[in-house]
């Protein structure tokens, strides 16, 4: 008998939810059984901010877990992979992407613009405080940390010390708590971060067999999409430490499927930013990313750096 597939996943509620996702989908491809094995990486062993963790925390447990052979394949959400790659591991599939707009929950029902001034608004991500900075809604904007739950809760628990948070709206959906969600916010006010709501189903690169079956599960426009997003942050690592954004879209074109990347560079402060775009092929989804990342340089991307929470 062929032994389980050992799916290696961290042990959040939404890791869980979305390895469970995958497992399934592993199963009606290649018949195999598979077994979810938690791991317990750096990030959540930690209470620092996330941007003080850096990049890639939530990350290396796993890959230490693949390349010991402790499990087969494991599970990222693709936005926490550092965009250098990992000898020995592959990318094998990147599912459908869920929806990459960020969304806000707010007390009473609340929109964004319809927040009073002085509102206090948390988020764990630079990127997203840069933003809402920027968008002069006299907002109080603080970083948090925990999981979805935790967040939530500190706006609408029995202790609530926010007026609003926001979060991933692909973590909600995986969660099917998208009921809660106040305002989806339009890329136009809030640039998601790139890859936000792919995931990364990653695997040995000895292991053909399994990177073959694997391939099943993979979404071409989601990959080009997350390929153009991440070759821009990428290119952008070196040259600028500010918050980056990424939205890459595949539509159909007149001589056939064009992507769409718009990116932007923020000052932490919110008081200056700069907003690209540039289209072309889906095949060329690398090479549009860098292009946009050294427009933006060129634009004076790697000038916007400032104090940081």
């Amino acid at each position: 008998m062929t032994a389980p597939l050992r799916l290696g996943t961290r042990g959040s509620a939404l890791a869980l939810a979305q390895s469970r996702q995958v497992a399934a989908a592993v199963h009606a491809a290649t018949g195999r059984e598979v077994e979810l094995v938690e791991i317990v990486t750096a990030g959540d062993r930690s209470s620092a901010p996330v941007l003080r963790l850096g990049v890639g925390v939530f990350v290396s447990a796993l890959r230490d877990a693949l390349t010991d052979h402790r499990i087969d394949l494991a599970v990222h959400s693709y936005k926490d992979l550092p965009t250098a790659g990992h000898p020995g591991l592959h990318i094998a599939a990147v599912p459908p992407r869920e929806d990459p707009r960020d969304a806000l929950i707010a007390r009473d029902g609340r929109t964004l613009t319809e927040l009073p001034a002085g509102a206090v608004v948390g988020t764990g991500a630079l990127r997203r405080m840069a933003q809402l900075r920027a968008l002069g809604l006299q907002l109080e904007v603080v970083p948090i940390r925990g999981n979805v739950d935790t967040r939530m809760g500190r706006v609408l628990g029995p202790a609530a010390d926010l007026d609003a948070v926001v979060l991933a709206r692909a973590g909600l959906a995986r969660l099917g708590r998208t009921g809660e969600i106040t305002e989806t916010l339009d890329p136009m006010l809030m640039l998601p971060a790139p890859a936000q709501g792919a995931l990364a189903v990653e695997c040995r690169i000895e292991d053909t067999d399994l990177v073959e079956s694997l391939a099943a599960l993979d979404h071409a426009p989601t990959r080009a999409a997350v390929t153009a997003e991440r070759a821009l942050l990428a290119t952008l690592e070196a040259g600028c430490s500010a918050p980056v954004a990424a939205y890459a879209e595949i539509a159909e074109g007149d001589d056939g499927d064009e992507i769409y990347l718009r990116g932007a560079v923020i000052s932490p402060d919110g008081v200056r930013d700069i907003r690209l775009s540039r289209t072309g092929t889906p095949a060329d989804a690398a090479e549009i990313g860098k292009a946009l990342a050294a427009d933006l340089l060129d634009a004076g991307a790697d000038t916007l750096l400032g104090s940081t929470e």
